[in-house]
């Protein structure tokens, strides 16, 4: 089960899903038979793997985990030997994309970049240049705050370890800036990686005309626009046509990236926004005054998010992602704890007037549980 003959990876903190799609929708159209491992899904885990745009079955997920399964029985592995969730994602992504003969493949890393699982489908030579030879780039979205207790306590700790992505010979683009950068650019040198910064001006992330209307239409989050300027920049690196770009960015937006809802007269913005610095994007990106319904993992830094969207909110409606999740870590202040998340959204829509805006953040774990709710409520 060889890795695809032509691999992008993308790893950073936030915005690695939008962009990851963004780039596999552009090789798509032009021609290209591509794959993409994505990463977590929003409603239903097949969304994780797709090729030419099409997600993988259940049944050829229920058959992998039947040979999966079987394997693990076989070679009796102790606990902590045992591939993780991720891992055996990832091994179905690559047995899908093999058996579809996909010449490219996308994948979005989890935690991390150096010791990612995805680095396990880079292959080829380690020759004294550090060169490889099915990797054609990289990007590496951002660098922020998150699995501090995986990839350190600061910004450069954090940046060193996602930089670990960066191989000699394969170029590299970037959002990322300050100190994150100052360390990508070192990494960046030390492996001999061509690395590519959006600054602003460089004309490389510059979008196609034909995808600047679709970019700056009303509603258009920021966050998207920035995403939208990495692919690009990548997907010229890769020699992908301008029409082709521009074909990718026309696509919807991933499900709970900045969606919005229209539900008995009121807004809704939905999104998976869950670490304080993609929070103050989101409320900027909003840019008004809302109801907030909020809920976070337990493992994620839910207080110091919550802090930062609350700011702008009229009211915070919070709720468990996870069953058992005790909310009693949110109390405090005006805050209403509603436990059963469907129980929580209705409550959330009584607070928001009609006209008003209520916005959905803190999990895409969250935005899977509500977004069917949402459908099911639209007007």
């Amino acid at each position: 089960m060889p890795p695809p003959p032509n691999l992008i990876r993308v790893v950073g903190t936030n915005g690695k899903g939008s962009v990851s799609a963004l780039l596999a929708a552009g090789l798509q159209a032009d021609g290209l038979p591509t794959g993409c491992f994505l990463s977590p899904h929003v409603q239903s885990f097949e969304e994780r793997v797709s090729v030419n745009g099409v997600s993988v079955t259940a049944e050829q997920v229920c058959a992998f985990v039947a040979l999966a399964r079987d394997a693990l029985a076989r070679h009796d592995l102790p606990p902590d030997d045992r591939p993780a969730f991720f891992e055996l994602s990832l091994a179905l992504a690559l047995a899908v994309f093999a058996e579809a003969g996909v010449s490219h493949a996308v994948l979005e890393a989890g935690v991390g970049g150096a010791s990612d699982a995805t680095s396990a489908a880079v292959t080829g030579g380690h020759d004294g240049a550090g060169h490889v030879t099915n990797l054609r780039l990289v990007v590496l979205t951002n660098v922020d705050l998150d699995h501090t207790e995986t990839l350190g306590a600061t910004i450069p700790a954090i940046a060193t370890e996602k930089a670990g992505a960066l191989r000699g010979g394969v170029p590299a683009v970037t959002g990322a800036t300050g100190p994150a950068l100052d360390v990508i650019r070192r990494v960046a040198e030390s492996v001999d990686s061509s690395l590519y910064v959006d600054d602003g001006h460089d004309p490389l992330f510059a979008v196609p005309a034909q995808a600047t209307s679709t970019l700056n239409a009303a509603g258009t989050f920021g966050t998207r626009r920035a995403n939208a300027r990495l692919a690009t920049a990548g997907l010229r690196l890769l020699g992908v046509s301008e029409p082709s770009i521009a074909a990718a960015l026309a696509t919807p937006p991933l499900p709970a990236r900045g969606e919005r809802f229209a539900v008995a007269g009121r807004e809704v913005i939905l999104d998976g926004a869950h670490d304080p610095a993609a929070a103050a994007r989101l409320a900027a990106d909003v840019g008004r005054p809302y109801i907030l319904l909020f809920g976070a993992l337990a493992r994620k830094q839910g207080a110091t998010t919550l802090a930062v969207l609350e700011r702008n909110a009229a009211a915070v409606v919070v709720t468990a992602v996870e069953p058992g999740d005790d909310l009693s870590r949110f109390a405090g202040g005006a805050r209403e704890l509603v436990t059963d998340p469907a129980a929580a959204l209705q409550r959330a829509l009584e607070l928001t007037g009609e006209g008003e805006l209520l916005l959905i953040a803190g999990s895409l774990y969250l935005a899977g549980a509500l977004r069917p709710l949402l459908h099911s409520r639209t007007a």
